[in-house]
């Protein structure tokens, strides 16, 4: 558990053990304690509500499963999914799907989803936004393909991609926040922290 700064009033719990979302929530000088939800997330092939529905819907119940035993503190949930054209693509369930998936997003246009929900129970606060991103990917080859999922970076991650990793060899284009590529739109996550007390160390 990262230790809380002397002047905050709320301890935030972040119902995620990514280690992409714990990095940039120290980055940005946010003190936590990282607890993995119990949530299962519904099936992608089966939603009918729309990416950024699933989304905002996942998130919470992320955070919901981790309220119960966090009642003093604030809760923060995400989910990151990828969409082209509404299909939501999610995390890969292993190298086929992976190469399925990269098949599909090579040379499109695509968004990347995340939900965001802060559960806030000593202010009676449920925020639930999402914010998106235009991700732009150049065509690649069966080889490259190949290539990137020998390299394993494609495990856990939506999308199948990770566009933090060294020397990303296919996103040519991000229209808006990075750090929601990344897994947590930093700048819609410190907005909507403030609104709970919730601020950066520094």
């Amino acid at each position: 558990m990262d230790e809380k700064p002397a002047g905050t009033r709320k301890s935030l719990v972040l119902a995620s053990k990514s280690p992409r979302r714990l990095q940039l929530l120290r980055e940005a000088g946010i003190s936590f304690e990282a607890v993995a939800p119990q949530f299962e997330e519904p099936d992608p092939a089966g939603w009918l509500g729309g990416p950024e529905f699933y989304a905002e819907s996942t998130s919470y119940g992320k955070a919901s499963s981790v309220i119960g035993d966090h009642a003093d503190c604030v809760v923060l949930g995400a989910d990151t999914v990828v969409a082209l054209n509404e299909q939501i693509l999610g995390k890969p369930t292993n190298r086929d799907d992976a190469r399925r998936i990269l098949d599909t997003l090579s040379g499109s246009t695509h968004e990347v989803i995340t939900g965001i929900t802060i559960l806030s129970p000593a202010d009676y606060r449920e925020i639930t936004r999402h914010a998106v991103t235009q991700v732009t990917m150049r065509r690649m080859s069966d080889f490259e393909i190949e290539a990137y999922l020998a390299g394993g970076q494609w495990e856990g991650k939506a999308g199948a991609y990770g566009i933090q990793d060294d020397g990303d060899p296919f996103v040519t284009l991000v229209d808006g926040s990075f750090s929601n590529v990344v897994g947590l739109p930093m700048e819609l996550v410190l907005e909507l922290l403030a609104e709970v007390g919730i601020k950066p160390a520094r």
